[in-house]
């Protein structure tokens, strides 16, 4: 037995050993907070202090040394999050996740996002390029001499910070990451494409039903779109070849480094299962703006308790474990650039973005700002015709033109490179070259989509504006300082604490021909010059208010006023948050913070009051019918975590966008388009109407109790068989997931952040789910990314949460500290001067 004692001895030791180096590796990984770190590239010392709300303070002697120290905190608590976010965009996570990702490394490439990050960058003035250098420096400086262990992520997929070259993140990179951002908010490509798939089975009055224009406003577009595309043969038949060798497809070459391993050693095969899904979602929705939206809205003094005004924010974003928000102050003195150009003084505090040197929603000591996606159709589809002669050629309102052709190289962890032929058109990139779907749809070798795209132009200076308003003290400081901003054009709201409110609509908008009878809901034949843009809206033209009633709110709503001469767009969000806003408003005569902040919770979804008379009426033949309809009755269209009714009607809504729509379009169409399009509004007519086109074979009442029969089939499954047992919220959690990790059951539970949640797409407490998901189709991802409210009587009394925690170190007990005040809308402190600093770390430069 002597053998086995010693074994045991040699095992209990070994996992002694084992867990001693793991949680040596685990306080190697904590950032200094508090002592001094030598730090090379820094002019003077520089102050980095934690508050009690986790708030971190930079105070710098100069603003090149307070954008250097932003630079070197993201490193310190967001590093994993700015690699992945770099790969992203430089079309570079196949070399880590394999072929997985090759999908959105096309779509990054085909757009070009480096490539017009460069010119825009260069673009800039110096003194903007000053910034982002000084940025950039700071995160090179935390990898130059690393002052703590690199994240888990870096050694569980065998990655180095910045890849082959290690360029961690160059000035470059933070006008990319902006891109990025207008990527995500700035887009309705999705929906132009969605339109042109459908109309191959609908006509086109049956798609201004499955899809219907803003309500109160007819159809944007004129032409017969359907009519139109079958004329021009725009689609693939059923067994129609693909495109030509050599006119978008990729060729596989082989390196002189040979296959390269999979990501992630034994949990590679879950990586790359989760990061194709990821992929596919990305791809599927960029360009769609359906379902992204945000809150804000400022009260004049004369609408509020202390006479000075309130304001509020909340945008919504894809929840991300780490958030995607780092709250910062910023603050130096005035000063001047390199070339002279003087640079005012800084002192900042709000959401900052890893990535950005600057705070991008916030506050300084006179002026407040919130923004929210105005959502302008900025992305116009274009048809452009091959010529039959010459492949190589396409028609334009000039003849034929070659297109313009570059290559890519893609590297692909355990495959051969892969090489990537790019196309480009006068408009811009072909976008069917990478994008599966449109293969599916269209004759590629008749017809190719490509993008024409505002973000992409070369004058886009967004991060100067961002850069200026960190300075602004007034209102007409702050819309002067964001004169510059471009993409996405964002709907601002701004109160000082003179009293001034006001809103604005802050971006490039087009301008469409008069003879346009598309306007770009649609793909436009690309040869056709009354479908080019003829320009830019005016700044002073863009959609804008002064609060004259006490009071502006926007929620992507429309926001131009009755009798606004320009068109922006008819892809508005459906205006339910803006009406239930509107009511909160007026329900209280004046209003304070703490008002505010019970609308920010509010979970009332007029939606689903609009077709809870509908659900309430249907009696399908089934056991758990009696006591589902004996919960609806109590229903009043709160979507509250704890209820059952809220689960019944989310599923009940699901089956009949399943049951009505899903014959009528196909079901590859129906599944190519459903999930963050929900057809909500379609549900809405036909029901309304009683439309028994869409309707048929049945009834519509019999439609809706067939929905209801097997939604009950589903939840019995899922939860039981006692229906007042359901919860809203188990079903419904915000869930903050990490890219990758979190796609690997082991290691989920400790890199994703779940809570259950309140809310639907259309409260104001938003918490939109995606039904096309077959895992988690009431999984709410898509949430206020952050909650603020700032009051102007004394600005040291605002208040923010957001969803995770300031750390993205996984080991933190800062990595998930503010879920639970987030969820059950509480608050921490948001000030610049705050009582008690909990940690204090100074940055010196070295000798």
């Amino acid at each position: 037995m002597v053998w086995l004692q010693r074994a045991i001895v040699g095992w209990v030791a070994a996992a002694l050993l084992a867990g001693a180096g793991v949680a040596l590796y685990v306080q190697r990984a904590f950032p200094a907070l508090d002592g001094r770190i030598v730090v090379h590239g820094l002019r003077e010392g520089v102050s980095v202090q934690r508050d009690a709300a986790d708030v971190t303070h930079i105070r710098a002697q100069s603003a090149q040394d307070a954008w250097f120290a932003m630079g070197y905190v993201h490193a310190q608590e967001r590093t994993w999050q700015l690699e992945f976010n770099r790969r992203v965009m430089h079309g570079e996570l196949s070399e880590v996740f394999g072929p997985a990702t090759l999908d959105t490394d096309r779509l990054m490439r085909a757009l070009d996002i480096m490539g017009h990050a460069r010119k825009q960058y260069a673009g800039l003035p110096a003194h903007a390029r000053e910034a982002l250098q000084a940025y950039s420096q700071g995160i090179h400086a935390f990898h130059q001499n690393l002052p703590q262990a690199l994240p888990p992520e870096f050694h569980v997929l065998g990655v180095k910070p910045g890849g082959t070259t290690g360029a961690v993140w160059e000035p470059e990179d933070s006008v990319a990451w902006a891109l990025m951002m207008a990527l995500d908010l700035g887009g309705n490509w999705g929906n132009e494409f969605a339109r042109l798939s459908v109309a191959r089975t609908l006509d086109t009055g049956r798609l201004w039903q499955l899809m219907p224009p803003y309500p109160g406003e007819p159809p944007a577009a004129s032409a017969d779109l359907a009519s139109l595309y079958r004329q021009l043969g725009i689609y693939r038949e059923a067994q129609a070849p693909s495109a030509p060798a050599g006119s978008g497809g990729e060729t596989p070459v082989a390196t002189s480094t040979g296959p390269r391993e999979a990501a992630g050693g034994v949990f590679s095969h879950e990586i790359s299962q989760g990061m194709l899904a990821w992929a596919q979602d990305l791809t599927r929705n960029a360009g769609t703006s359906e379902g992204k939206g945000s809150n804000n809205w400022v009260l004049a003094g004369s609408r509020t308790v202390s006479g000075k005004p309130l304001l509020a924010n909340d945008p919504h974003l894809g929840l991300s474990a780490p958030a995607i928000w780092y709250f910062a102050r910023l603050q130096a003195p005035a000063g001047a650039a390199a070339d002279g150009t003087p640079i005012g003084a800084i002192d900042a505090v709000g959401a900052t973005l890893p990535g950005l040197p600057f705070v991008v929603l916030g506050r300084t000591g006179g002026v407040a700002w919130g923004f929210t996606n105005t959502g302008p159709d900025v992305q116009d589809l274009y048809l452009e015709q091959i010529n039959p002669a010459d492949p190589t050629q396409y028609r334009t309102p000039d003849g034929w033109l070659p297109f313009t052709l570059r290559t890519e190289t893609i590297r692909v962890k355990g495959q051969a490179d892969v090489v990537l032929p790019l196309r480009a058109t006068r408009h811009g990139p072909v976008l069917s070259d990478v994008q599966k779907s449109h293969a599916e749809v269209l004759d590629l070798r008749k017809y190719v989509l490509a993008l024409r795209w505002s973000a992409l132009d070369a004058d886009n200076q967004t991060v100067l504006a961002g850069l200026q308003s960190n300075q602004a003290q007034s209102v007409d400081a702050l819309f002067q300082a964001l004169e510059p901003y471009h993409s996405p054009m964002q709907s601002v709201v701004a109160a000082d604490v003179q009293g001034n409110i006001r809103f604005k609509a802050m971006g490039k908008v087009p301008v469409r021909h008069a003879d346009n009878d598309i306007r770009g809901i649609a793909p436009s034949p690309g040869w056709d010059a009354r479908y080019d843009w003829q320009g830019w809206l005016p700044s002073a033209q863009t959609p804008e208010d002064d609060g004259g009633s006490g009071w502006v709110a926007t929620a992507n709503q429309r926001v131009t006023a009755p009798g606004y001469p320009h068109y922006l767009t008819q892809d508005w969000v459906l205006p339910y948050r803006h009406d239930r806003i509107a009511q909160l408003i007026a329900a209280t005569p004046r209003h304070d913070a703490a008002s505010m902040q019970a609308m920010q919770a509010d979970a009332l979804s007029l939606a689903a009051q609009r077709l809870l008379p509908h659900l309430r009426k249907a009696a399908p033949q089934h056991p758990l019918a009696p006591a589902v309809q004996a919960l609806l009755r109590d229903f009043d269209g709160v979507m509250d975590a704890n209820r059952a009714a809220p689960l019944v009607f989310a599923a009940w809504a699901d089956e009949l966008a399943r049951g009505l729509v899903a014959p009528r379009v196909g079901d590859d169409r129906f599944k190519a388009t459903y999930g963050k399009r929900d057809y909500r509004a379609a549900l809405e007519g036909i029901l309304e109407r009683n439309d028994a086109w869409w309707c048929q074979p049945l009834s519509c009442a019999d439609q809706s109790a067939a929905a209801l029969a097997r939604a009950l089939d589903r939840l019995q499954a899922a939860y039981g068989a006692d229906p007042a047992r359901w919860r809203w919220g188990d079903a419904h959690p915000a869930l903050s997931s990490h890219r990758p990790l979190g796609n690997v059951a082991l290691l989920a539970p400790y890199f994703d952040v779940s809570v259950p949640s309140p809310g639907d797409a259309y409260t104001v407490n938003v918490g939109q789910y995606n039904a096309g998901d077959a895992k988690g189709p009431f999984v709410n991802r898509h949430a206020a990314s952050l909650r603020v409210v700032y009051d102007l009587a004394d600005l040291e009394q605002s208040r923010f949460i957001y969803q995770t925690g300031q750390s993205g170190l996984v080991f933190s007990p800062r990595y998930r500290d503010m879920r639970a005040t987030w969820v059950q809308a509480g608050y921490r402190h948001l000030q610049r001067e705050p009582a008690q600093m909990r940690h204090d770390l100074r940055l010196v430069p070295a000798p």
